[in-house]
């Protein structure tokens, strides 16, 4: 489903983003991505959304290798991701109902998608994407009606609408608390499961990390720390994941965290 082999990507002015990734996550998998920030996390996840084009490596997606398609065969490989952004590209004025029906754009005729930004023509699929994420009330509402956390679980539905075959989440429960957040995520991961759709999340929150995905990923410096289950994720790991940083909601965060020395590098 997702393979990279040595990529890297700097950014313009020279800063070096990612270093060396070398991942592989199967079909129907459920990643989380942890680290601190500046690690790497959403710069890899617009690689992943082709949004970015690694400046080494190679990357294969959902069988393809998107920098080597013709610009119309790409285009239609991105019908295939989902993409939730941690603040959704809403325009305000836009109704719920519309947002979520954006998600299956890409896969409508051009004629089919500006009829139905003017006269929404599935509301029953939008309003059961945005049911199970309890905002079933909100179909007709405006986006800039909506809260924080609101606008991000509309984003979620959007592409919980679109039934895209990888879903991309860059920090998805990040505006909500954290009851709702856990319980989003839970939504997301079983929706993902149902489809068999492989899910890969970025998330500052480690405990809920830890709760929701079976496999944690650490990413430091542009590098990969380490790739385990979640469940033999220990203290060790995330001292050295975390140094020098506050970790937010993780269990048991060190006392005095190690120098930064002692950071095993890439």
């Amino acid at each position: 489903m997702v393979k990279l082999a040595g990529v890297g990507h700097t950014h313009a002015g020279g800063q070096v983003a990612l270093r060396g990734i070398d991942l592989q996550i199967a079909q129907g998998e459920r990643v989380a991505i942890i680290g601190p920030s500046g690690a790497g996390k959403t710069t890899l996840l617009r690689l992943l959304a082709t949004s970015l084009k690694p400046d080494q490596g190679e990357l294969d997606l959902l069988g393809k290798q998107p920098w080597t398609l013709a610009a119309t065969a790409r285009q239609r490989l991105r019908t295939r991701i989902g993409l939730i952004h941690q603040a959704p590209p809403l325009p305000a004025r836009q109704r719920v109902v519309t947002a979520v029906l954006a998600g299956r754009l890409g896969q409508w005729s051009l004629f089919k998608s500006l009829f139905s930004l003017i006269f929404p023509l599935d509301r029953q699929g939008a309003a059961d994407a945005l049911g199970r994420l309890d905002l079933a009330d909100k179909l007709y509402m405006r986006c800039d009606q909506l809260s924080g956390g609101q606008l991000q679980r509309v984003g979620i539905a959007r592409v919980l609408y679109q039934a895209p075959d990888l879903i991309l989440a860059d920090e998805p429960v990040s505006a909500m608390d954290p009851v709702l957040a856990s319980h989003t995520l839970d939504v997301l991961s079983r929706e993902a499961q149902r489809r068999n759709a492989t899910l890969l999340a970025s998330l500052h929150a480690v405990e809920l990390a830890l709760e929701h995905f079976p496999r944690i990923v650490g990413v430091r410096d542009g590098c990969i720390l380490f790739d385990k289950p979640a469940t033999a994720i220990g203290h060790d790991e995330l001292t050295a994941l975390y140094a020098n940083e506050q970790l937010e909601h993780a269990p048991s965060p060190p006392a005095a965290p190690p120098p930064l020395l002692n950071i095993p590098r890439c």
